[in-house]
């Protein structure tokens, strides 16, 4: 009996679901080997070559039949990721993943409206629910990731879109999607499915635009976790099993890693998703004093002897540092420092640059040893202890404001105490403020000087006095 059951089966189709299984578990490995630098490399490949077995076994269901617009969208799909993957750089990467996640929301709308378009009031209730949800999540996922594109890009201001009514118009627009998606229920209308869309859509416009730039980094993880729970409806409503597995562990992976950093940050992830719902408004009434005290400013070369006197260095990494593309020549000047026998470190903050872990993977990028690279917890105790800490194109994470005043936009957010350290260098083009747009009183502190100008050659004439 059983035999004739199996017979029955094509031996494509069964081939094609043992792929998906290998396909699961590669991508499984990928996850653990992105987790860690020096796993990083080979959990790509995992990943690459779980894409592409699915992407084979996805297409053998169809067996011969290809449709020429299929074979001609993807050669033309591939040309335009090789492109963009080269051109790309480590400056763009937090944009360019934001941009990738409006790819998967769009895919998962028009995937949706195309079932609708085809089977319409002949869809079991089932499958109405599946194709509700994934349009839902799909449109909040779309223009919530283009809204975060364009404020990585500096195209949109970073600073937060707070309107007076914004938690009730939060509320109505998840009240009216609830009432559409209950009439769609009960009779599954193409207007239906396109007004609750549309709301879905500005309802991502709007969180995201409540959120400032200091949490951009976890916007872009949460964004991640929508997309993969998109991935995961559109799975259900294909009947696709590794469609569901893989939107599973990007969902999940992205919705833990948000609650990492938000624990870290001291920010609830409730806020972050509902764009600061439940939240009252920093106190505006009246502004925080400016910090007393003149700026005093260092060159290359007086810092180059600071260095060469000191046992213990640390660097602290920011979004200038990759602007500059200046990772190279801080290598350098650690490189050199660790030879005439100091001891130098990095100090990595969860939300450090645009992207979660954007500092660890340009350090990796320039071979500096994984060893030397230490997390905010590891290494926050040490600066005391500290004879350097050298601040490069970082901002807000080094407020001290964060802890020293309670009216201030990041106030209660952990931040690196390199204050304590007995000589700050801070390195940036000017005074001005992060990307959270408010002024950082450690610039004015007894213990910092000012480095000023363009990371990589501020640096490179830091490296060249230390040489000489």
């Amino acid at each position: 009996m059983k035999s004739e059951m199996f017979g029955q089966i094509p031996h494509w189709y069964a081939l094609a679901t043992i792929a998906y299984l290998v396909a699961a578990v590669l991508f499984i490995l990928a996850l653990r080997g992105l987790s860690s630098q020096e796993t990083a490399k080979r959990g790509n490949i995992y990943g690459i070559v779980g894409m592409a077995i699915a992407m084979g076994a996805t297409l053998s269901f169809r067996g011969a039949d290809f449709h020429p617009l299929l074979i001609g969208s993807i050669v033309v799909a591939v040309v335009i990721g090789a492109v963009m993957a080269t051109r790309v750089g480590m400056t763009q990467m937090p944009e360019l993943v934001a941009l990738l996640h409006s790819f998967v929301g769009i895919a998962a709308v028009l995937v949706g409206f195309s079932l609708q378009l085809h089977l319409g009031v002949f869809l079991p209730m089932a499958e109405k629910i599946e194709i509700y949800i994934d349009v839902i999540i799909g449109a909040i996922t779309t223009t919530g990731s283009i809204l975060a594109f364009l404020k990585l890009r500096g195209s949109v201001s970073g600073k937060p879109l707070l309107l007076p009514a914004r938690h009730f118009l939060n509320l109505a627009m998840l009240a009216a999607i609830v009432v559409l998606g209950v009439l769609y229920g009960q009779k599954s209308e193409l207007w239906k499915l396109g007004a609750a869309a549309a709301i879905a859509c500005f309802l991502g416009v709007h969180l995201v635009a409540a959120i400032g730039g200091a949490d951009m980094p976890v916007v872009v993880s949460m964004l991640n976790s929508y997309s993969g729970w998109t991935a995961a409806a559109a799975g259900f409503m294909l009947h696709n099993d590794l469609l569901i597995i893989t939107g599973a562990l990007v969902g999940s992976s992205g919705a833990i890693l948000s609650y990492i950093m938000c624990k870290a940050m001291n920010r609830s992830i409730w806020n972050v998703i509902f764009g600061g719902f439940g939240a009252a408004p920093p106190p505006s009434a009246a502004k925080p004093a400016q910090p007393a005290g003149d700026v005093q400013e260092i060159d290359a070369k007086e810092l180059a002897t600071k260095l060469k006197e000191a046992k213990n260095v640390i660097i602290v990494p920011g979004f200038g540092m990759a602007a500059a593309r200046a990772q190279h020549a801080v290598r350098e000047m650690t490189d050199v420092l660790r030879k005439q026998g100091v001891n130098v470190r990095f100090a990595i903050h969860p939300v450090a640059g645009r992207l979660p872990g954007h500092m660890n993977v340009l350090l990796a990028e320039a071979n500096v040893p994984y060893d030397i690279v230490l997390e905010m917890d590891e290494i926050n105790a040490d600066f005391p202890n500290t004879d350097v800490a050298i601040v490069i194109g970082a901002n807000d994470i080094v407020n001290p404001a964060a802890e020293e005043d309670p009216t201030s936009p990041i106030a209660g957010m952990p931040v690196l105490q390199v204050w304590k350290s007995k000589l700050v260098i801070v390195n940036k083009r000017s005074r001005g403020a992060g990307y959270a747009g408010i002024d950082n009183p450690l610039f004015y502190k007894p213990a910092t000087k000012m480095l000023f100008g363009d990371s990589k050659v501020a640096i490179e004439k830091v490296v060249s006095e230390l040489k000489s």
